[in-house]
């Protein structure tokens, strides 16, 4: 067993999680990460960060520490993956063979895609609670703002935390009702989809507060171009019958969400379904092509929201399942779909969004999961945070565990 090698790539929720887990259950095993960044981040605090509710800082620490000992580092990019060989090949020209290969290297924003916006990002008025160095500007913005036009974006999904672009929102009319402004504020989102929330058992409510804060909500809107210096903004809208037309809009605050989509390697290295997210059984997250491949996280084609709470789940299966296969056993571990979005509706009020596939509903608590409760920002702001630093990347399972179906 000390001679089989495991290789993650990533190394972010999922792939510091997986290695904790896979070394509490066998501490011989060989396990080298490739991750060329520095510093790794608590992105779901960010949002927080945005509403002025949490410190930055205490989103960001260096990757060095929270490598488990015995792990090798290869500070370095993956340029293609020969999964038939084995083999993972970095931009720097290394080659590493694999017994087991774990892909967890999330999605890629794509602010270029947006026609003028990586030019005026942290300026102008527009910003974003999906980069670190921007969420401190939303919430110097929300502060400023007295009246005026304030926009809130959503691309096309899958995206990370389909959520956190109404949070950003709701957090922000919040503010502004507290201090008397709200009714000088018009507040617009723009969603490319064609409704609230992936799940509609929470749309009614979700509704409701959009309804309180006045908001004016605009389905199959997607934003494509930006000019900062002017305060405009161009969307796409996509009619009943397929038919598209581009809008103006002024804004005096813009919180832009990036189209966000699967690193390019995944397809380029055969390892990809149709829109490119990498191919695994939505059960065991094996690859369905090469057994020895494993993924988790933001990168896999299963159809659960892309969240740290479904990487916090599947975590614990594939390390079940990765353990198995190297002992040759059939994979027992089956995930079932489960994800968690703690809606920030209002300070202290937070619906707390917990399903599995097909819309199925998981709850963790004995209370009404369609209703805002304080528990939900409890744990947001307070009990998650210090949980993820000190439990989910030191190997904690609390809670992991799949339900049955009944």
């Amino acid at each position: 067993m000390a001679q089989q090698h495991i290789v993650v790539i990533g190394g972010g929720t999922a792939g510091l999680g997986v290695i904790a887990s896979l070394r509490k259950r066998r501490q011989q095993l060989t396990i080298t990460l490739i991750e060329p960044q520095e510093y790794h981040y608590y992105q779901p605090g960010w949002t927080l960060v945005g509403a002025g509710e949490y410190d930055q800082l205490k989103t960001r620490r260096p990757l060095r520490e929270l490598i488990p000992e015995g792990v090798c580092w290869c500070q370095d990019r993956v340029s293609k993956v020969d999964a038939e060989s084995q083999q993972v090949h970095t931009l720097q020209g290394q080659t590493l063979t694999y017994d087991v290969l774990l892909i967890c290297c999330g999605l890629t924003l794509h602010w270029e895609k947006i026609d003028g916006l990586t030019e005026t990002l942290g300026k102008n008025g527009v910003t974003s609670n999906y980069r670190y160095d921007l969420a401190p500007y939303t919430w110097q913005l929300v502060q400023q703002l007295q009246q005026g036009n304030a926009l809130f974006t959503q691309p096309p999904v899958p995206i990370k935390c389909a959520g956190a672009p109404q949070k950003a929102l709701y957090l922000a009319c919040d503010y502004w009702q507290k201090q008397q402004r709200l009714e000088h504020i018009q507040s617009e989102f723009c969603l490319a989809g064609q409704q609230l929330f992936s799940v509609s058992a929470f749309i009614p409510e979700l509704e409701r507060w959009m309804a309180r804060y006045h908001v004016r909500i605009n389905y199959g809107c997607n934003l494509v171009k930006v000019d900062g210096a002017n305060h405009q903004a161009w969307f796409e809208l996509t009619g009943p019958e397929g038919v598209r037309v581009q809008v103006q809009k002024s804004f005096d605050m813009l919180h832009v969400v990036p189209p966000q989509l699967p690193p390019a390697f995944i397809a380029s290295s055969g390892l990809g379904n149709e829109g490119g997210w990498c191919e695994v059984d939505e059960k065991t997250l094996q690859h369905k092509r090469f057994p020895s491949v494993f993924a988790l996280g933001d990168v896999v084609s299963s159809p659960n929201s892309k969240t740290a709470a479904a990487a916090r789940k599947q975590i614990v299966i594939v390390a079940r399942n990765v353990l198995h296969f190297l002992r040759q056993q059939s994979l027992t571990a089956n995930y079932d779909g489960y994800s968690s979005c703690p809606l920030s509706v209002a300070r202290g009020k937070v619906v707390l969004a917990e399903f599995g596939y097909n819309g199925r509903l998981l709850p963790t608590f004995p209370l009404n999961p369609l209703k805002p409760h304080w528990l939900g920002w409890f744990l947001k702001t307070r009990f998650l945070p210090w949980f993820y630093w000190k439990g989910l990347l030191q190997g904690v399972e609390w809670f992991t565990y799949s339900k049955p179906k009944r």
